[in-house]
């Protein structure tokens, strides 16, 4: 019978070691989860963050875009007008040159010269 006490005791040792070694297992994997889940709201925080960072740098781009087309359209419509200037211009030059030249080689003209 001692020999069987002395297995037995055997076992119970072993038994008790094997549920030690799981319960540092079990205890370093629970560090590991911790720290896991610690990154992970750092991170969900740094996303957070960086979301409405985004979502006003979005914002601010849409509104500058829509103030540069805004602009666009002002600059065309300018442009536009000042090119319709120009060639009234144009015209009337050309036009008040015809009548000068008209008027300088009519025989009223040429009497008052001499």
């Amino acid at each position: 019978m001692t020999q069987q006490g002395a297995v037995l005791q055997g076992y119970n040792n072993e038994l008790v070691k094997c549920i030690e070694d799981l319960c540092m297992q079990r205890e370093e994997l629970s560090k590991q989860i911790q720290q896991a889940e610690e990154e992970r709201n750092k991170l969900q925080h740094e996303i957070q963050v960086l979301s409405e960072q985004l979502d006003h740098v979005c914002e601010t781009l849409a509104q500058k875009v829509a103030s540069r087309n805004e602009l666009d359209k002002i600059l065309a419509e300018t442009e536009a007008a000042y090119m319709k200037i120009l060639d009234s211009s144009r015209t009337l030059l050309n036009v008040l040159k015809k009548e000068v030249g008209s008027f300088r080689h009519s025989p009223d003209m040429k009497h008052r010269v001499m």
